[in-house]
Formats: structure tokens, sequence, C-alpha cells
């Protein structure tokens, strides 16, 4: 119990640097005043009940915390989860039927086929954007045009800098959504689980910390090497597992592309792919397609492909069998923490034999998610 209050009361001092609350009880008039994760101070005049996603992967964590009916406030979305997550989309579709039909989709917000003429027509009262696009939001004037239309603008973040951003993203969502204990009950999970790595790998030497090469994406253009991580998202979860990332040791940023020929003379101990069923989106991929429709035997037939790519079948990791695929979509949601732990095991496999990353990941799915884990998240070398 002491252990619970204790990571509540830090998940509520972090909100107090996010979120100004309002004091009385919120109902359908009463006006809402936060912080984004910009920085920015937003007024909603009521609680909003005609929600717009800036992108339909934003799900991932609308459903925690309207687990019941994760569509109830939600008016529309950009396609992405469609497009790039179909296994995902599926499970929702599959689940919520009606709503997932009627969902319109505005459009990307950051390009001219984004209409505010098709938001003010369906009475859209907030519009979540993600903080990466933020520079887009304001140079194309997308802002500043709905604050005239009175849609107000609300930055979130789960892909930029996301375990610094987690924990106030998912408050800010909890109080739009009217589920801030819900937001708490989340929260305080989401700590716990990601301090059973932590707390041990914050006491290991640098020494001790095996050159880790995180690639993007890997096999999604399969005429093109390498993209990968700063020491932010993926980059940011090799170093909190206990690696040291190869990206974060070669530049700033969140991420870059790099030469194969500069991870080959690295000479990483392990290298790590992240990938997801894009092969509906783009035919021709060559990555894994993890997700809730994974199969263990494609996944494994195509990593072993991936390993045998010119200059990946000559490096150390892949003799060694430490060459790995991770589910992309972790790098976008606030479950990021499955993705660290399931890390930490293939970087510092001696301290964490006993920690269970599928046993956490079904417990996400029994407490938090509107649907069963199923299908395959992660596959290593055979």
């Amino acid at each position: 119990m002491t252990n619970a209050l204790t990571r509540r009361g830090f998940a509520l001092a972090t909100a107090a640097t996010a979120i100004i609350i309002a004091s009385a009880p919120h109902a359908s008039a009463q006006s809402l005043t936060l912080t984004d994760i910009a920085g920015r101070e937003v007024t909603l005049p009521e609680l909003p009940s005609r929600i717009i996603l800036g992108e339909g992967r934003m799900m991932y964590a609308v459903a925690p915390l309207s687990t019941d009916d994760p569509f109830e406030k939600i008016a529309g979305w950009k396609d992405d989860l469609i497009l790039y997550d179909p296994d995902a989309f599926r499970k929702f579709e599959a689940t919520f039927p009606e709503d997932t039909a009627r969902m319109v989709n505005f459009g990307n917000p950051y390009s001219g086929d984004f209409s505010i003429e098709a938001v003010l027509e369906n009475q859209g009262d907030l519009l979540i954007l993600d903080l990466g696009n933020l520079f887009k939001a304001e140079e194309t004037g997308l802002i500043e045009k709905l604050d005239e239309a009175g849609v107000p603008v609300l930055f979130i973040d789960f892909r930029q800098n996301p375990t610094a951003n987690t924990v106030p993203s998912m408050l800010l969502l909890g109080r739009v959504l009217g589920e801030e204990s819900r937001a708490a009950e989340f929260i305080d999970f989401y700590i716990a689980e990601m301090r059973k790595v932590t707390n041990v790998v914050d006491t290991m030497s640098v020494e001790d910390r095996p050159l880790v090469f995180m690639e993007n994406a890997a096999g999604w253009n399969p005429d093109s090497c390498c993209a990968t991580y700063g020491s932010y998202n993926y980059g940011r979860f090799v170093e909190l597992a206990g690696g040291r990332n190869f990206g974060s040791e070669v530049f700033s940023g969140v991420r870059s592309e790099v030469s194969l020929e500069a991870v080959i003379t690295a000479d990483p101990d392990i290298v790590i792919g992240t990938g997801a069923n894009w092969a509906e989106a783009r035919p021709d991929v060559q990555a894994t397609l993890l997700g809730y429709e994974g199969d263990p035997a494609v996944n494994e037939a195509r990593l072993v492909a991936l390993s045998q790519r010119n200059g990946f079948d000559t490096m150390r990791a892949v003799e060694d069998g430490r060459m790995h695929s991770i589910y992309h979509q972790f790098y976008n949601s606030p479950y990021h923490f499955i993705a660290i732990q399931q890390l930490a095991k293939w970087i510092q496999p001696d301290d964490f034999k006993d920690l269970d990353p599928e046993a956490t990941f079904a417990t996400l799915h029994d407490r938090f998610m509107p649907f069963e884990a199923d299908g395959q998240f992660w596959v290593s070398l055979p």
C-alpha cells in the first residue's frame, strides 16, 4: 500500500506541472483550463463530447481510460490506425462495430486534406494533436484557424519524448474524457511496471551496458538502411533497459538516418528492429508483421531474411543470435513499458530472467483494454 501511495503521489506531483485542474466537480457546463504538453494554456468552455483525434493511434491511450466505451466521446480521427496498424483496428472494429463504422476521417491535420468545415459540420469541440507536429500546426495556421472557429486544440505526446510525457499526457486525457480516477489507476500501474526495470538498471555501470543498434521500421524500405533513434523514443527505451544506444552516441535529436557502414564499424552487441503489419498499406514491405494478428512462423522467417541483408549477415550480433524485432507501435503508446521490459530481457538477460513481459501485457489487457491480448509482439532469431 505504501509503495502504491508513493507512486500515486509522484504521479500527482507530475500532474501539477502539466495541468491546472478546476476545483469544482466537472459537469457539462464547467469550463476547464489546462496546460498541454506544448506548454499552451487551453480553456475548454465545457467538458468535450465530440473529440477529434489528430491520429487514430491515439486510441491506444483513449482505450485504457474509457475501456467500456472508448469511442463514446470520439467524433473522428485520421485513418493511420486503419492503414498502419490494421490488426489493432480490427480488434476495435470487432468489439465496437457501430462505433468504428461512424468514425469520420478528417484527414491529416498537417496537410491540405484536413477540413475545418468538416470539423464544424460534425460539431467537433476539441482537436487533440501530437507534440511532434506542433511546428507544422503553427506553420500551416491550423491552430489559429480553429481558434477563430471556436475549436480548442490540445497537444499530447507519446512519441517524441514518451517516457517524460506519458504521465502528464494521460492526466490530460483523463481530464478531458472525465476519467481522472481511471487515469490515476493507469499511471500507478505504468510507474510500477517501469520501475521493475529502471530500479535495477539504475545501479548498472556504463561498462556493463552493451551497445545496441535500434533500427526504426526495419524492412519498411527494402532498399534502404538505416533509420535509427537518438536518445528519445526507442533510443531512450534502450537506455532505460540497460543498453547503450548507438544513435545517442552519434547524433542528437529524435531520429536520423545513419550509414550501414557506420553500424558495421560500431559492431553493436545487439541489433533490434521495429516491425508491424504494414503489408496491407505497403505490399512490398519486408518488415516483421508484429501485432494482434502476428504469426510466429511468418515473423521468424521475416526476421531471418532481415538478418541476411547485405552487411547485416556479417555482424557479430547476428552471428551470436542477438538480433530481434519488436512491435513498432509501442513507440507511440502509453504502454511502452511492455517494450522496455522485453528490451531489458534481451539486453540484460541475467538481471531480468524472472521478468515476464507477456504476463505484464496480459495484465494490461485484463485491467485496461476492451479486448484480449493475442498475436505476437516480439520475435528473436532462432
